[in-house]
């Protein structure tokens, strides 16, 4: 699975990095940016409640 990140989407939040801090980081204004790709099992679920949590829609998990 890959992490996709629509930048023109995020408003700076921040939701998302809470259930994925190792997939995602936050630059100092709360903008996201994808760091890694999530691995099957736990990481895939955090990265699935990343892009939940996400009120913008900017994140989302592809196969």
């Amino acid at each position: 699975m890959k992490l996709h990140l629509d930048s023109t989407r995020c408003q700076g939040y921040g939701l998302c990095q809470e259930p994925a801090p190792e997939l995602i980081d936050l630059d100092e204004w709360g903008y996201a940016a994808v760091v890694a790709d999530p691995a099957p099992g736990d990481d895939e679920d955090a990265a699935r409640a990343a892009a939940e949590a996400c009120p913008n829609s900017a994140l989302r998990l592809a196969r």
